[in-house]
């Protein structure tokens, strides 16, 4: 006979031995889906408390104590001998966990997967108000949902749809909104995913109407786009960067947003920087005013921009390959005294460094462009560089510069 007590005890078992199981299989599946970064390398567990050591690796506080603890003195992971022992708070993971369990730790919750696969129907329905809604609520989750979440619509094959309905419907012929719509849910999906749906655009028809939308729609839209062109400076793009680098119609439109010196000009930069990055583009840049764009954005460029105007040199670097690109910067009405200002900046001693090595260039080869150089008071720049903290880099090229600007017996360049 069984105990009373045992009995009330077997009975609840009994009772809730399905929901016991039904518990451990939903913890089990929670533990299956805590993301790979958001686990200890030591205890293999969720964070609690993240720290970070002087190897860059991060591990749980209590973990880490407990292997110094038992005498150790290297990285787990690296197990490089620590010089430095201490550990710092690694705050942006705590907080990105935290995002993480409020928003729900079951990663394929079937919630999610239904709401957007709601919104790929309505994506996929021939009627614009539908597609437009979606729309509108595509960029509202994509804003709030942190990345794991945003995964998703990599999972659902939002991005090809997307591109599709961009490049391969008549829909963005005829309704400006939803293309901006569309190719705002691009640009921000596209950081997730493989850059290999780019490649679509190869098609003769959807290349056609990506060089139509440059060409005829908003500021928005252009914007979007030049950000599309700088996602094609990699292997798995090249093909598309190609492409389109060889659309004189093209490149004379980004030249035109570079000159601008608007806020589209900031991305159009980035495009066309993305763009000279392969050689087969660079002849095609210089006769589509390459050149003669970035010289006048260099030169109305703030010193709050100077990222900017650094990146518009490393397109002039890129592309004085060509000696049709040094003639075009050399026959440029202020390029060479556009570089020599650029030449002490005290705030950035990047863009010193690449206008001494641009100057450098068109001064060894042009009798002309060391004549405007000095006439625009280069030697004093360097004179200022050279006694400035700039590093090391910089002053050996500023000294190259400085005697070739200086010697009474370089061989006679080349005139223009």
């Amino acid at each position: 006979m069984v105990p009373f007590g045992n009995c009330n005890c077997l009975l609840l078992s009994l009772v809730c031995g399905n929901n016991i199981q039904l518990l451990s299989m939903k913890e089990a599946q929670i533990e299956i889906t805590i993301p790979h970064l958001f686990r200890c390398p030591i205890s293999l567990d969720l964070f609690e408390d993240p720290v970070t050591l002087s190897t860059g690796q991060t591990y749980d506080r209590s973990s880490i104590e407990k292997w110094f603890s038992a005498g150790n003195l290297t990285c787990p992971v690296t197990m490089q001998k620590l010089r430095d022992a201490s550990i710092v708070p690694n705050h942006t993971l705590r907080h990105l966990i935290d995002q993480w369990l409020q928003l729900g730790p079951q990663f394929g919750n079937s919630s999610t997967i239904d709401h957007l696969a709601a919104l790929k129907h309505s994506l996929e329905s021939p009627e614009l108000e539908n597609k437009l809604q979606a729309l509108e609520k595509i960029r509202v989750l994509s804003d709030e949902y942190c990345s794991f979440r945003k995964s998703f619509f990599h999972q659902l094959s939002f991005l090809p749809l997307l591109l599709e309905l961009v490049f391969g419907s008549e829909f963005t012929k005829c309704d400006t909104k939803l293309t901006e719509l569309a190719l705002s849910c691009i640009i921000k999906l596209l950081p997730l995913v493989s850059l290999e749906s780019l490649n679509m655009i190869k098609d003769e028809s959807k290349l056609a109407t990506f060089l139509l939308l440059f060409e005829k729609g908003t500021s928005s839209v252009k914007t979007s786009l030049c950000h599309l062109i700088d996602s094609t400076a990699s292997p798995q793009t090249e093909e598309v960067c190609h492409m389109l680098g060889h659309s004189q119609k093209l490149l004379r439109e980004i030249v035109v947003l570079v000159r601008q010196g608007s806020e589209v000009s900031k991305v159009a930069i980035k495009a066309m920087l993305s763009l000279c990055s392969l050689q087969s583009n660079r002849d095609n840049l210089v006769r589509a005013g390459a050149i003669d764009g970035v010289i006048i954005y260099i030169s109305g460029c703030e010193t709050r921009q100077k990222n900017l105007a650094l990146l518009a040199m490393a397109i002039i670097k890129n592309l004085l390959v060509l000696e049709s690109a040094k003639e075009a910067l050399v026959n440029h009405p202020y390029g060479v005294a556009t570089l020599v200002k650029m030449v002490f900046r005290v705030c950035n001693q990047e863009c010193s460094e690449s206008a001494v090595g641009i100057l450098a260039i068109i001064c060894r080869d042009f009798g002309r462009a060391r004549e405007e150089a000095i006439g625009a008071g280069v030697l004093t720049q360097l004179l200022f560089l050279l006694q400035s903290q700039c590093g090391p880099k910089t002053k050996t090229k500023a000294r190259m510069l400085l005697k070739l600007l200086r010697s009474k017996w370089i061989e006679e360049p080349k005139q223009v």
